[in-house]
């Protein structure tokens, strides 16, 4: 597990009576341990090093042995994601430092960050961010990944300006829509490339204030990145081998034979997207909750493990379908600009 880092500093300027107030009321009652006037700022149990204690939604699901979006690893730096059935050798003395996030509610996975070690030599720095969007539950007005390189180019702030509009660029004997921007005040160059895979969007999003950085590593990326056959900007529906086809609102009246909503102990008001796999067979065979308190996870498997589909036939066969299901009230979705509009 890597370390991960998160501090923030805020400074109060208070009135020379209130500190006063303050500081004789700290002599009167103080703490033994902890709160928010205590002296002692030693807790009563540390918690280990380079871990972050939080409570609320997390992601989880309901086998380890079934390959999921934020599983992926480097080991002897080579990054390799199952699910997405990514491999990308890492350039020589590149190196992944932190781990991502869990995922958001809305589908949204920062997969893995790699940028130069202390000991490269190279005259310039950059990063190479690898993302994958949840098509399912995205907030973005965007069905592909082509649709969502040309949303982003149609919305960058002001401060941005764009220096090579969408286009397809192929990568790794796959093709990539592509587009390219910077910011003149931070002197900065951003290189994005996009691709679907199993109704995921993934991003390779390459950072640095030299182009020829940027440009060397794309093309490096030729003889270090290996992709499934499905990627491509505007398929990528899954349905190949072993892998489940994936089909948007696949969880509806029409396919369902029978269906019971889930019991919750408690009212909370968070979106919950979940995505599951359905076995030729028509039953909930995996369970993959992006987010979710635990509560809200045990409610929502044991009614999804009595939910029956009809089998999803290809060509007369029964084949696994992976689809996505939001309990809870779905977040808020952007609207497209015109000028997305226009080029969709």
């Amino acid at each position: 597990m890597h370390s991960r880092c998160f501090c923030s500093v805020i400074v109060l300027t208070l009135p020379v009576p209130l500190l006063a107030w303050g500081q004789k009321a700290g002599q009167q009652i103080v703490p033994q341990n902890g709160g928010d006037f205590s002296n002692n700022t030693q807790p009563l149990t540390k918690v280990p090093e380079g871990v972050i204690l939080v409570k609320g939604a997390w992601s989880s699901a309901s086998d380890s042995m079934t390959p999921r979006p934020e599983g992926g690893s480097v080991t002897d730096n080579v990054f390799s994601n199952q699910y997405f059935g990514i491999t990308y050798a890492l350039p020589p003395d590149w190196t992944e430092k932190y781990e991502g996030p869990p995922p958001s509610d809305s589908g949204l996975y920062v997969l893995a960050q790699f940028r130069p070690s202390a000991s490269y030599k190279g005259p310039s720095r950059g990063s190479v961010l690898i993302t994958a969007q949840d098509l399912f539950f995205t907030q973005l007005p965007a069905t592909n990944a082509r649709e969502l390189i040309h949303y982003t180019n149609d919305n960058l702030q002001t401060d941005y300006k764009v220096e090579v509009p969408p286009s397809v660029l192929k990568v790794a004997g796959h093709a990539f829509s592509f587009f390219a921007y910077n910011s003149p005040v931070a002197q900065l160059h951003w290189y994005v490339l996009a691709t679907q895979i199993r109704c995921h969007a993934v991003q390779l999003v390459l950072t640095s204030r030299d182009t020829t950085l940027l440009k060397t590593t794309i093309l490096d990326m030729n003889n270090r990145m290996k992709l499934p056959a499905e990627a491509s900007p505007t398929a990528g529906t899954g349905g190949g081998g072993a892998v489940p086809v994936c089909i948007k609102d696949y969880a509806s009246d029409e396919n369902l034979i029978a269906r019971v909503d889930p019991i919750f102990s408690e009212h909370r008001f968070n979106p919950v997207p979940v995505r599951i796999i359905i076995d030729k067979e028509g039953k909930v065979q995996h369970i993959h909750f992006l987010s979710a308190f635990a509560d809200q996870e045990k409610a929502i498997t044991d009614a999804l493990r009595q939910w029956k589909f009809r089998p999803y036939l290809r060509e007369g066969q029964p084949i696994e379908v992976e689809t996505g299901i939001m309990f809870g009230r779905a977040p808020y979705r952007a609207t497209p600009s015109a000028a997305n509009q226009a080029t969709q």
